[in-house]
């Protein structure tokens, strides 16, 4: 679900500017779910624009203060959300930690890092929602710390049901700053793609998980 259409619509043009949105519809790129899709959001990219990672940052504290209130932590997903993760607890001032994929091997073998009372009302900030399952290994991370997960707040997702079955049944709220369907759109009026490109994103988009097999 997104916050709401003008930040989708706003967050999806940029994103296009920056490039971090990367189509191939002949060399097709391969997820970490092992999906192939024509499709690549990089939302790492973000951090070297200044005034885009800003805005980033500033819409993620306004919406994440409006749906969810005030936390006492924010959490980043590891890697892709440590960064953007960062600014937005440093502006809200807020205490940060980040969860691993899973626990070290090593050390104090530690999943969440940083420090992390039992209790705590936590925000998880996330960069990008596909299948949703590291998203959601993460909050149950937190929980096992004892952590109240107030809700989950991400930069894009593609929007697929298998994710949105996830979502509900992890009991947690989660929004995202724009989404698949705005980015099309917004790739579309803005010229970014062909009308043969936009035919591939469509095909790929109604079966995702078994396109280009």
């Amino acid at each position: 679900m997104i916050f709401n259409n003008n930040t989708a619509q706003q967050t999806a043009e940029l994103l296009l500017q920056i490039n971090a949105i990367k189509l191939n519809s002949k060399n097709h790129f391969t997820w970490a779910s092992g999906w192939k899709s024509p499709i690549y959001c990089d939302n790492r990219i973000i951090l070297s624009f200044p005034a885009v990672r800003n805005y980033v940052r500033d819409e993620f504290v306004k919406q994440i203060e409006e749906k969810f209130g005030r936390p006492d932590v924010i959490a980043g997903v590891a890697t892709g959300a440590i960064g953007i993760g960062i600014l937005v607890a440093e502006a809200m001032g807020l205490p940060f930690v980040y969860v691993r994929p899973e626990a070290k091997k090593h050390g104090r073998q530690n999943q969440v890092e940083g420090f992390l009372q039992k209790g705590q009302r936590v925000v998880v900030v996330e960069d990008l929602i596909s299948t949703g399952g590291s998203s959601l290994l993460a909050v149950e991370a937190l929980r096992n710390e004892g952590a109240e997960v107030k809700g989950m707040a991400a930069i894009f997702t593609y929007g697929f049901p298998i994710s949105k079955e996830k979502i509900e049944a992890a009991n947690i709220e989660v929004y995202t700053l724009s989404n698949y369907e705005n980015l099309i759109a917004k790739a579309v009026e803005k010229q970014y793609v062909s009308e043969e490109e936009l035919e591939t994103l469509q095909s790929w988009n109604s079966n995702p998980s078994e396109w280009g097999k």
